[in-house]
């Protein structure tokens, strides 16, 4: 199968603090577009095509590389106000007054930082796979294989499998069949993010779990329609970290997946993908 997401060009655009490589496709004339801020070491490579070609169905849909990132010049930011305030620069760049978002792990991060700090920027927001940072309560310690896992100075398929699908036969099957969609780009391009960028998310991901700068003590700011989801068996953001925030925020819900990792999306395409136009709708 051909996705839209394959064939759409890569573009770039300049912002004030860097050139931005971006990618826009779907229903053009859909209003507002959809941007979506993807994962910790990833590019707008590693989005799953088949979950992008559920969204392109209905919404215009904008995949970036933030600065400092693969494509796009400048330098990631330390922390995740101000990885915000890039993105922010890449949405303006492009002409745009109002966006929905999609964040995705570190993504979600991200976009509740613009919601915050950028009130009527963002119509509709969703969090995915993520969690509002500081000290929530209740909530376990990571795993240290997992900091080991994601960390790792190469990351291999056995690490996505682990971090994103769990380890039982079928999650581990259909881990494969993401990973397979995902080489008609990669195989071409091998973007990745280098050390020294992703060191720098990891800096951000440090300061927000310890409070500094996170969103936890001002969830009661974001009023605009909020989509929380995750799978319940998340390795890398546990999953009641998405409950906790639905009940602290007045506009929100939760939707979770009882046989799903923190790739939900991907495990689930069309499902989740369908989730996310029902709300954005």
């Amino acid at each position: 199968m051909e996705y839209k997401s394959d064939a759409a060009d890569t573009r770039r655009i300049e912002g004030k603090s860097a050139v931005y490589a971006y990618r826009d496709f779907g229903v053009v004339s859909s209003s507002p577009p959809l941007v979506l801020l993807t994962r910790f070491r990833a590019t707008m490579d590693h989005w799953d095509p088949a979950f992008l070609e559920v969204l392109a169905t209905e919404r215009r849909v904008i995949l970036f590389d933030n600065a400092g990132v693969s494509e796009s010049t400048g330098e990631v930011a330390t922390t995740f106000a101000g990885i915000a305030e890039t993105a922010v620069d890449f949405i303006t760049a492009l002409g745009l007054t109002e966006v929905d978002l999609l964040g995705w792990s570190i993504g979600g991060f991200v976009g509740q930082m613009i919601a915050l700090n950028h009130p009527g920027l963002v119509r509709r927001l969703l969090v995915v796979g993520s969690g509002p940072g500081g000290d929530v309560p209740g909530s376990p310690a990571p795993n240290p294989k997992v900091i080991e896992t994601m960390t790792a100075p190469v990351s291999i398929e056995e690490h996505y499998l682990y971090l994103f699908f769990g380890l039982d036969d079928a999650s581990q099957r259909v881990g494969k069949e993401s990973l397979k969609r995902l080489e008609t780009r990669l195989s071409k391009s091998h973007a990745e993010v280098s050390a020294e960028a992703w060191g720098r998310q990891l800096q951000a991901i440090m300061k927000w779990a310890s409070g500094d700068g996170a969103a936890w003590s001002r969830l009661e700011e974001i009023t605009i329609p909020v989509l929380v989801a995750n799978g319940a068996h998340d390795v890398m953001v546990d999953a009641g970290d998405s409950f906790a925030m639905v009940r602290r925020m007045r506009n929100a819900t939760a939707l979770f997946y009882g046989d799903a990792g923190h790739a939900f999306l991907f495990q689930r395409p069309d499902e989740f993908g369908q989730a996310v136009l029902k709300f954005l709708s």
